[in-house]
This record gives C-alpha cells, structure tokens and sequence, in this order.
C-alpha cells in the first residue's frame, strides 16, 4: 500500500463522491418516495408500510455488524472494501426496481411482496454501502483529509438526491403516462442503470492505503469488546440513528404535505430541489468549521440551529410557500456542515480503537453507520406510517383537520426536536481536536515502525 496519510487527488474524490451519487439514485427513491408508493400506488396501509420498514431493522441488528465482520476479514488484490462495489452494484440495481414493482396480487400478497423485496434492498444496500463508507475511511490516514473527502462524497451525494428529487415524478409521469405503477418501475429502470455506471467508476478510481496494525489477529471477541468499549463511538451511534430517524420521518411525510396540505403535489420536488441545493452549498463549510472549533462543536451547533428552522416550518399557512422555501433553505443549509462530520468522526473513532487498544476494525465501525442510518429510516418510516394511522389519515380523498394537523408535526416539530437532542448526546463525545492529533501522530509513528 502507498503512504496511509496521502493528499488524495481531484479524480480520486471526485471518483469516491460519485459513489455516494450511486447510492443515492436508488436510497433517495427509497427515503422520499416508498411510503407514499406503497400507499397511494401499490395499495397497501400506511400502517402495514411502516410496520414492514420496522420489520426489516431487526434483520439490520444482525447483518450491518456482519457484513462489518466479513469485511474486514476479507483479503483481495483490490483490498478489504472496494471488491464489494465491484459484486453489488448489479443486485442493488436489481432489487431497487423490484421493490418498485407492482405485481398483480391480492392484499396480503402484496404485503408479503412489498415485504421480502424491501428487506432484501436493505441488505444489499448494507453490503454495498457499508462497504463504501469504510473505503473512505482507509484511503488516508489524515483526520482533516478525510473530512475534506467526506465533504466531496456529500457533495456528489446531494447530487444524486438533486436529480432524483427533483425528477422522480415527472419522469414516472412521462413513462406512466397516467399508470404510476409502471412509471415508478421505469423510472426505477433508469435510476439503477446510472446507480451501476457510477459505482463502477467509483471502484476504478479509489485506492485502500491503511491496514490493520500487522500484527492484528483475528478475535471476534476482542473486536466487539473494543467497540462497546469506545465511548466515542457509542456516542455517534446512538446520534446517527436520532439523526436518521428525523431526516426519514421529515422526507417520508413531505410529499404528503405537498399533497394533502398544500394541494399541489408536484411543488414537493421545488421544496425538495430547493433544500438540496442549499446542503450543497453549506456542505463545503464543513471542513473549515471543523478546523477552527473542532467537529464535535460544529456538529453540536448545527443540531441546535438547524433544529430550530425544522420546529418553525410549522407556522406558514398553505398559501405562503415563500415562508416555507426560506425556512426549508435555512434548516437545510445550517444542517449541511454536520453531513460529512458524521463520517469523518466515524473514522476517527476506528483511529481512537487502534490507538488505545491496539486493533483496528473499520468495518465494524462503520456498521454503525449503516445500521443507524437503516435503522432511522425504518424507525422513521415507521413513525410516519403509524403518526398517519393515529391521526386518522385515508389516502387519496381530502383530509380532516386532524390528519393535517398530524402531517404538519410530522414535517416540522417531531424532526426539530429530535435533530436538536443530538446536541445533547454529542456533550458526551471525548474525541477533540487535541486528541485527534496526538491519535494522528502516535499511530503515523507506530506505522513507520512496523
């Protein structure tokens, strides 16, 4: 392997970011659009979609930490992680257009559909992007480089979330032609094609340079120990499932309120367009921030001022999309800086492992990461479905009062309040910019060593 802590090169980013593009042509179908497709179009409850997303996490328990297992046990002449986008970029794409499909089948044979073809995106989705997430981690071995990278893959990756926002519907419109089934499955059609061409770039154009400490042996035992016995990581586990659950719930309940609330149901991919560009431009603040107050701090104070402009998204009325647009750009752009953070800190907890108990198991780490994020999502998902039920929601004909009242909290308060108690668990997390240092330092000097 070349030197662990190398300057990455532009096409070595822009080839890591276009990866994150990847993943969400198919994650955002998923995170925006899958509960009111199962609603509205594919003819299942609110309440059977969200107890299937919730379904599904129990699953997540056991294969995130085992594909984080196998991972890092895995030896290839392309590395640990780059070999998995390289086997499952084809099953990703594939999955993605059958959980998108709607057969002919009776009531509780679309649930059981919609149930076995969601599950088995999930893990396909954990063995490619897990994966993906700890390859950015084994790139360099420079803290700031890798915050640095992590702002190019969110920057790519609200790309992809850009375009597929932006056009879902209109493009299932256009291939529908007023069938929405056959829309989504075309649309999901093209959006895997894209998926499987970038994550092939990815896999040309990225490089693995830090390894385990050589003299690391293979103990399941000791890595798990480790790892509940890495209070940092504890910490951003727990922060990233928080963080996931109100992102998943605000996104899952979006198109309702364009829908029901608003009345305008294709102004959602405006809204949606809108909040995506204003996180690209906040996302390239990350790196600076996190150099001068440290990526705890920022993290902690966009919770906080991000959390705020969500609560407030509460008040305009349904005529007064100004109102909603400016605080949609507000939250979005004051959550931006904290996207890559989450990740960069990730990867600084493997290094906390390594350098206070000696082993290093990326992977493993990184299953924390994908767990919390499938775990938010189904959880969200979940809440979304369920908050619709309690608060009497009946798809495709004009809602009460009550239902729109449960549809406004679900887009703003719930989320506010959940985003801002990040800060709180954040409080916690020990690894500031003078430890992150000395880790760099300690762990270069044991690396020239061996």
């Amino acid at each position: 392997m070349s030197s662990n802590n190398a300057k990455l090169s532009l096409k070595e980013k822009v080839g890591y970011g276009l990866g994150d593009t990847a993943s969400h042509f198919v994650w955002d179908m998923v995170g925006f659009w899958i509960l009111i497709f199962y609603t509205d179009t594919f003819g299942i409850s609110a309440a059977a979609a969200g107890t299937i997303m919730l379904i599904a996490r129990f699953w997540d328990m056991l294969s995130d930490p085992l594909m984080g297992i196998v991972a890092d046990r895995t030896n290839t002449r392309w590395g640990k992680f780059r070999p998995y986008l390289l086997w499952m970029a084809l099953p990703y794409s594939v999955l993605a257009v059958l959980t998108f499909t709607t057969p002919d089948l009776g009531a509780t044979g679309k649930v059981i559909y919609a149930g076995v073809t969601y599950l088995l995106l999930m893990t396909v989705f954990t063995a490619i992007n897990l994966p993906y997430s700890s390859l950015g981690a084994v790139m360099t071995s420079d803290s700031y480089e890798r915050a640095g990278l992590n702002s190019y893959r969110f920057i790519f990756a609200f790309a992809g979330q850009f375009i597929v926002t932006g056009s879902a519907l209109y493009l299932a419109s256009y291939f529908g032609k007023g069938d929405m089934a056959t829309g989504y499955q075309y649309t999901l059609i093209l959006f895997g094609l894209i998926s499987f061409v970038l994550f092939m770039i990815t896999f040309k154009t990225t490089r693995e340079r830090v390894a385990p400490p050589p003299a690391q042996k293979t103990n399941l035992k000791a890595d798990f120990a480790n790892l509940f016995n890495n209070r940092p990581w504890v910490i951003l586990f727990f922060v990233g499932i928080v963080s996931f659950i109100m992102f998943a719930l605000q996104n899952l309940s979006i198109a309702y309120y364009f829908k029901y609330y608003v009345g305008q149901e294709q102004s959602v991919q405006l809204f949606n367009v809108i909040g995506t560009v204003a996180l690209i431009l906040g996302i390239p603040f990350s790196k600076p921030l996190a150099k001068r107050f440290g990526k705890r701090n920022v993290f902690m104070a966009s919770s906080l001022i991000s959390g705020v402009f969500f609560i407030l998204l509460y008040i305009p009325g349904n005529d007064n999309m100004y109102a909603v647009n400016i605080l949609n750009i507000l939250a979005k752009f004051t959550y931006a800086p904290a996207v890559p953070l989450l990740w960069t800190m990730l990867a600084d907890t493997a290094d906390y492992s390594e350098w206070k108990f000696h082993r290093r198991a990326t992977g493993l780490v990184f299953s924390a990461a994908t767990f919390a994020q499938k775990a938010g999502w189904g959880i969200g998902g979940a809440l979304a479905g369920w908050i619709l039920a309690l608060f009497s929601f009946v798809p495709n004909v004009e809602q009460t009062a009550t239902s729109l009242h449960g549809i406004k909290l679900m887009i703003s308060v719930i989320p506010g309040l959940l985003y801002m108690s990040c800060a709180i668990l954040l409080y916690f997390y020990g690894i500031d910019r003078k430890t992150c240092q000395v880790m760099e330092d300690e762990l270069r000097q044991r690396r020239e060593m061996s």
